[in-house]
């Protein structure tokens, strides 16, 4: 399969090593959605999962099925060791890690003045932490070859707050000042680090919170993004390689 990055190369060029990308949270709904617009491209799709591992080779087979190369990889992202074996496995396996997307994430429902301590570390430890340990891990490899993509999932809830969503919230806010920070330290090693926010989506993780059609009031167009539409412009950010620091609403809700 043909990649946008390997455009106008003439057939006498030497051969250019398929691009490879690192989607956390691959299994399943968005993180579904990036591997397969990835591996459509011409990637090398690296699946993580944590503990859904049927969802997640069903998602590297259907790959594998299109011709493309996926793989699965299993770690638990508040661990920075499993982190660290998981990035090093790709990178035997592949030889490279072009991009990482940051999508593996946890949900919350609750009060803040019900909140129990160890519910609110899940979340944060999850969200924000785990999202630390992978940076890290995926840095040392971008920044040895002064080239590569880090994309962030972060949420409209991190600079609006939502009710019931604090220790979400504050997680998804926290990944904002992270993303800013990583791209500042890491800008003149030729190395992107964005954020996006994808907007509601109907997935297993969402589905309980997901507002019906009349109370998306709040969107300008009066409705949720596309989940293939959100897929592209992830790949597309990808490729851009003047655009770091930045956080990219993807819906029609106006700041």
């Amino acid at each position: 399969m043909p990649t946008s990055s390997l455009a106008g190369i003439s057939p006498s060029s030497s051969p250019v090593p398929h691009p490879t990308v690192l989607v956390t949270g691959g299994s399943r709904g968005i993180g579904r959605a990036i591997c397969l617009e990835f591996a459509q491209a011409g990637w090398r799709v690296g699946v993580h999962y944590r503990e859904r591992q049927q969802d997640a080779d069903r998602t590297a087979a259907w790959i594998k099925d299109r011709g493309g190369e996926g793989f699965t990889f299993c770690a638990d992202i508040r661990d920075a060791r499993q982190v660290d074996a998981m990035v090093r496995a790709l990178g035997a396996r592949w030889g490279r890690l072009d991009v990482m997307v940051c999508n593996a994430g946890q949900a919350s429902s609750g009060l803040l003045l019900r909140m129990r301590p160890d519910e609110w570390a899940a979340i944060i430890d999850t969200n924000l932490t785990g999202t630390f340990h992978c940076l890290k891990s995926a840095g040392r490899l971008m920044l040895s070859r002064r080239d590569g993509a880090v994309i962030v999932v972060s949420s409209f809830a991190g600079v609006q707050g939502r009710s019931g969503q604090s220790a979400y919230a504050a997680s998804k806010a926290g990944l904002l000042g992270l993303v800013k920070t990583a791209a500042r330290e890491w800008g003149h090693h030729n190395v992107r680090v964005n954020a996006l926010f994808p907007g509601w989506h109907n997935t297993d993780m969402s589905e309980a919170a997901m507002p019906d059609k009349a109370r998306l009031h709040d969107h300008a167009l009066g409705r949720s993004p596309d989940l293939e539409e959100i897929a592209r412009f992830v790949h597309h950010l990808a490729l851009m390689k003047d655009a770091s620091g930045q956080v990219w609403n993807l819906d029609s809700r106006i700041l």
